[in-house]
């Protein structure tokens, strides 16, 4: 666990590229042996289509409930949380969401990551229109 009174929490929802050193920052302590970030990352496919770019969009509360979620998994796991997801059009390649846990040792920060990238995507209001190769576009998680 972290040490300290109140493990930092930092929660984010933006347009612009994610700056991933100030996410880091944000979880970074003295006391950490483990830092654990996460990528995610536009890919060029999915179920089977071919991808060729990507529009987020996200609910007016997204940030809140984005925060709300890191702002949980610290008070679970008593670790520094954080996590920014973009919103806008994405290119394959681009991040869509950054997140990163620190801790004493990196079994916790793993899983306190993989914790946080599941409520995350479970919770937080933010669709995506996928562009397909062919010219068609669908809405994922509506």
């Amino acid at each position: 666990m972290q040490t300290g009174n109140v493990a930092p929490v930092f929660g984010i929802v933006t347009d612009q590229p994610i700056d991933d050193a100030a996410v880091r920052r944000a979880v970074e302590s003295p006391a950490s042996g483990a830092v654990v970030v996460f990528s995610g990352v536009v890919r060029n496919h999915d179920g089977g289509n071919d991808i060729s770019s990507l529009d987020y969009q996200a609910h007016p509360n997204a940030e809140r409930i984005l925060l709300e979620c890191c702002t949980t998994v610290s008070a679970e796991t008593g670790l520094a949380v954080a996590a920014a997801h973009r919103i806008g059009h994405l290119e394959i390649g681009d991040v869509a969401l950054y997140a990163a846990v620190s801790a004493a040792h990196r079994r916790e920060a793993f899983d306190a990551c993989e914790l946080l990238v599941e409520r995350i995507k479970a919770t937080v209001p933010i669709w995506k229109r996928q562009h397909l190769a062919d010219g068609a576009s669908e809405w994922v998680g509506l």
